[in-house]
């Protein structure tokens, strides 16, 4: 993961979005606390996102997200709002800041246009009004606000972060907000209090030192909060393992890499299934998914496939992504000849029309809305998309057992 990196799919993302020297990185200033973001009188002082994670108390955990100036100019400035678009992928509440003293310009509707078309929470901040005459004696019910939300009126929120007008009020807005999206489970709803759950974690050259990876950790107090019993193993121990556990785990998940090795081991009657396909679910693209995986039998001779992971790490020799995957796709095509790229972290290309297929990492470093916003950009633009643990058990012949604990369970 690199510094400009927010770990947390689970906190709720909120982005600042505005013009240059709207007052975007001062706003996110007052909000967190702290003075994050550097604030000058200057243009387009603010040239990549930064990110701060905090409480925001009742809403949760959040990650505060401050992007350069809309009306960014130069070559430099047209890939500085680049980043401020690939920011508003990924986020669940918008903040659109403008200077009160200017009123919105062209830039600032076109944003709000994106954002109103996502269908996201957002709020207008008019900042600045300490400069201003008629704005000191303006009473805000934050109740009311939340309720003309609600009712999809838009939101204007006057502010100043020099004198902190109406600052609070914007956090006890913003903590109101709560990003429409049901309660997912990851695993618990698969299993009953007490069954003994496997999960096998290869440990080797690839696996990060001394920790888990995001979705084991995340599996693994899911189900100690159902009351399950998770029971963590390498694949190379998983045939003694369940020699040993007295009966039948109620279920076996495994890292996507060893699915076929782990199949061979793990009975027909105990439910087998990957990390990276209990996320897809969880992020809400499952079905997408595993439609996406029928097209591993349809490309054809120079057909293009972009295989794209959510946080970036070295690439050593074995690697999943850039080597096993392609390897085992290029196997089944049986001679023709098969094109790979490759991208990782935010840089998804948003034209997806010169690949056949896309495959995503299992998106745990990806929020549900980066998640959506990948996989909706291929569906509008015909291009079929998967993720890796769906491809290789459609690969390996395993998809349908696979999947087939999840029949009936909506995403």
């Amino acid at each position: 993961m690199s510094m400009n990196e927010t770990p947390g799919g689970e906190r709720v993302h909120i982005g600042l979005f505005g013009r240059r020297n709207a007052g975007k990185s001062s706003v996110m200033n007052a909000l967190i606390g702290q003075s994050l973001s550097i604030v000058s009188e200057v243009k387009g002082t603010t040239t990549d996102p930064v990110h701060k994670s905090m409480e925001l108390l009742p809403l949760g955990p959040v990650v505060f997200m401050d992007t350069p100036g809309l009306d960014d100019d130069g070559e430099l400035g047209a890939a500085r709002m680049e980043k401020s678009y690939q920011i508003l992928d990924r986020t669940d509440i918008a903040l659109v800041v403008i200077d009160g003293a200017e009123g919105k310009g062209e830039e600032d509707e076109q944003i709000l246009n994106r954002i109103r078309e996502k269908g996201i929470p957002y709020v207008v901040v008019y900042n600045k009004q300490d400069l201003l005459e008629d704005t000191t004696k303006e009473v805000l019910d934050v109740a009311k606000l939340l309720k003309d939300q609600r009712e999809g009126r838009e939101i204007m929120i006057r502010v100043s972060t020099r004198n902190q007008y109406h600052i609070q009020e914007l956090k006890e807005f913003l903590a109101g907000l709560k990003p429409d999206a049901p309660e997912v489970p990851i695993a618990a709803d698969l299993v009953q209090r007490n069954d003994f759950v496997v999960l096998v974690v290869p440990i080797d050259k690839a696996a990060p030192k001394g920790r888990l990876i995001l979705p084991q950790q995340q599996t693994i107090r899911e189900l100690l909060d159902a009351g399950a019993i998770p029971v963590v193993t390498r694949e190379t121990e998983l045939k003694q393992t369940l020699q040993e556990l007295g009966k039948a785990p109620a279920l076996v998940i495994t890292d996507s890499q060893v699915f076929e090795f782990v199949a061979g081991i793990v009975p027909e009657s105990i439910p087998l299934t990957s990390f990276s396909i209990l996320f897809a679910r969880y992020k809400g693209v499952l079905q997408t998914a595993v439609n996406g995986a029928d097209m591993l039998e349809q490309l054809q001779d120079e057909d293009r496939i972009l295989i794209a992971e959510g946080c970036t790490h070295h690439r050593q020799c074995g690697d999943i992504g850039t080597e096993k995957l392609p390897r085992w796709i290029q196997k089944q095509a049986e001679g023709k000849k098969l094109y790979f790229e490759f991208c990782s972290g935010t840089e998804f290309p948003r034209d997806l029309s010169a690949y056949r297929l896309v495959i995503q990492c299992g998106g745990c470093m990806l929020n549900e809305q980066e998640v959506k916003n990948r996989y909706g950009l291929a569906e509008n633009q015909g291009v079929a998309m998967s993720n890796y643990g769906i491809v290789i058990s459609k690969l390996k012949g395993i998809l349908a057992r696979s999947i087939a604990m999840l029949a009936g369970k909506e995403e």
